[in-house]
């Protein structure tokens, strides 16, 4: 049963995040960027204040890649759209659903960041973030997990937003839904920058925690991704058992032909049998606005997602009439979005074709980002998901040693001790979920607001070229 509250006070900080490694992905590397923090205060109806949080890496030139805008600037297209969702969120009164609150302002939010030259895609940072901590304060304040509070749909989650589904549809789904207690089979990242041979390299076990799934990123050159999965396909081969992958473009490949070529290769070369006869599915290999106009035709059956162009309620269907089988979740999109699409895979696949929604990671960091993410992925029947924050980044990263250490005192099963501090507990590959079945939305504690800094303004344009 859905629960109403009112909004008290939105609050947004950031903290620096150094990467141990240079992650290069479609045309930038990154080498550090800021964590986002959110805190909330709601007020639940009959159950008094409650404060919840959520965090997510500041991604640049992910959201938004237009060439002619730098990775600052499309930071501050993030903070904007942080800020655009603060004032439409505090403007609604009066007790609301959860899911009334994003529901009343997402279309209005789009809008808006629209009229300011920021993209859909990156309008949905906003409300996802502060969807997030609106549900752990809810989830605290009824004292229930994300778990067993979203099997009854405690957010008020209808099809409003999303016509082709019922009510019975989405309520069937949700009610359904039960924790997997291994999640996210690690699927491990290989970021164009990094290496591919011998120590340190894909088959190194220090590197992959014992990986059997590999996320391996793409160029958008047909020849030169051609030769490098070559590379990484007879490396996989040491590993001494068996693995999967899937290629990850990030809008690279210009248009259908360039796609093409890169197809042939797999089904032809003989070099390439390693990596096609493991191969899962192709992520988002085309630009969002090429991808729209491009029907894949005979190239569906290979298996596609698409990633960067789910920028809202209709990218799904919009994408099955294509050719697209799946659609990825990502708690930085929206929660509610991924549930919505995760129904529907569930009922499409019952009418006879296989749909699906797999799980990426943008980097989320240790604590709250990779544990709500995880914890969605864990409700919504995701079995193995892209994580890379641990990879990149140092454990805990710039976080303070007191917060770590609560975080893994907390969730002993996801956290261990290891070298110089803490970091994510990788069993055989897996990540394990029963800690975040607790009161909140995956997590028994919070950042230390104190050590935390307020989110930076964003920069004019003019500001940023003077």
């Amino acid at each position: 049963m859905s629960v109403r509250l009112k909004l008290r006070d939105i609050a947004f900080f950031e903290r620096p995040v150094h990467f141990a490694r240079p992650f290069r992905f479609g045309a930038i590397t990154i080498n550090a960027t800021p964590q986002l923090f959110v805190r909330i205060e709601i007020e639940v109806e009959g159950r008094g204040v409650a404060v919840g949080a959520s965090a997510e890496l500041l991604v640049p030139k992910w959201f938004d890649k237009r060439p002619e805008l730098s990775p600052a600037q499309t930071v501050d297209g993030l903070r904007r759209s942080l800020q655009i969702a603060r004032g439409l969120y505090l403007a609604r009164t009066g007790y609301l659903t959860a899911f009334d609150l994003h529901a009343a302002c997402i279309g209005a939010q789009v809008a808006t960041c629209a009229k300011k030259n920021i993209p859909a895609l990156a309008a949905a940072y906003g409300p996802a973030e502060i969807d997030k901590a609106i549900l752990d304060a809810l989830l605290r304040a009824i004292e229930t997990s994300f778990f067993d509070g979203m099997a009854g749909n405690i957010a008020g989650i209808d099809a409003r937003l999303s016509p082709d589904l019922s009510e019975r549809d989405i309520r069937t789904f949700l009610s359904g839904r039960k924790r997997l207690e291994r999640v996210a089979i690690i699927r491990h990242t290989v970021g164009l920058d990094d290496a591919v041979e011998g120590e340190g390299g894909v088959a190194d076990p220090r590197e992959n925690a014992g990986a059997r799934y590999f996320k391996l990123k793409l160029s958008g050159d047909p020849a030169a991704d051609a030769a490098r999965l070559a590379q990484i396909g007879k490396e996989l081969g040491r590993l001494g058992h068996d693995y999967k992958v899937t290629l990850d473009a990030n809008e690279q490949y210009a248009d259908l032909a360039a796609l093409q070529a890169l197809m042939a290769r797999l089904d032809h070369d003989a070099a390439l049998r390693p990596i096609a006869t493991r191969l899962l599915y192709v992520e988002q290999p085309m630009p969002r606005d090429i991808t729209r106009q491009s029907p894949l035709g005979a190239l569906a059956t290979r298996g596609f997602i698409i990633d960067e162009a789910d920028d809202s309620y209709g990218a799904f269907p919009a994408a099955r009439a294509l050719g697209y089988r799946g659609i990825s979740s990502k708690s930085c999109k929206g929660l509610y979005k991924s549930i919505v699409n995760a129904t529907r895979a569930a009922k499409w696949s019952a009418e006879g074709e296989t749909f699906f929604v797999t799980g990426e990671d943008l980097t989320c960091q240790a604590g709250l980002a990779v544990q709500q993410d995880l914890a969605l992925g864990a409700f919504i029947g995701v079995t193995h998901a892209e994580r890379n924050g641990h990879h990149y980044v140092d454990g805990f990263g710039d976080t303070p040693a007191a917060e770590a250490q609560a975080f893994a005192a907390a969730h002993p099963d996801l956290y261990a001790a290891a070298g110089q501090g803490i970091r994510l507990s990788i069993h055989d590959g897996d990540l394990l979920t029963g800690s975040l079945h607790a009161a909140g939305f995956a997590t028994s504690v919070h950042p230390d607001w104190s050590a935390l800094r307020p989110l930076e303004q964003p920069k004019s344009l003019q500001e940023q070229l003077s």
